[in-house]
């Protein structure tokens, strides 16, 4: 029989720390610098005015500007670059404090869900066929919480 050493609260706190440390330098870090990249050409570009002009009539529904479309696309794929998208649009004026906390239970709904075909719908061998209603679900889940929010905030 395996006699397991007992750890001091401490080290185990520092265990975690670090462990925490690493995940959020290599896998979020990432994805919100990346979100700001894109945000920023976006913006520099003009397309970031254009897709507010084409989402603002839906996002309107939600008290939110056209380009927090934005937002959700990159929650779509990863919830730090949803997160990442939404800070760098507040951080140049383009959504405030309220229209963060609209949006922020909806990047945590639909988040990642590209990541997490592959990862979870794929491993537990879920057929093609059903990624679409499972994906919707999600969807309809994260406007639902924007609604919501809305009346909140």
């Amino acid at each position: 029989m395996e006699i397991k050493e007992k750890k001091m609260i401490t080290d185990v706190f520092v265990d975690g720390a670090r462990k925490g440390w690493n995940i959020g330098i290599s896998s979020v870090m990432p994805n919100v610098m990346m979100a700001f990249v894109i945000i920023h050409a976006l913006k520099i570009t003009g397309i970031l005015d254009i897709l507010g002009k084409v989402f603002g009539p839906v996002m309107a529904v939600f008290g939110l500007p056209g380009e927090a479309a934005t937002v959700l696309m990159g929650a779509w794929l990863s919830m730090g670059g949803g997160v990442g998208v939404a800070v760098s649009l507040f951080t140049q004026g383009v959504i405030d404090g309220a229209q963060v906390a609209i949006l922020t239970p909806a990047i945590f709904l639909m988040g990642a869900q590209i990541q997490y075909a592959g990862r979870l719908l794929g491993a537990a061998e879920v057929e093609s066929r059903h990624y679409g209603i499972l994906f919707g679900i999600c969807i309809l889940n994260a406007f639902l919480s924007m609604f919501v929010m809305r009346f909140f905030v």
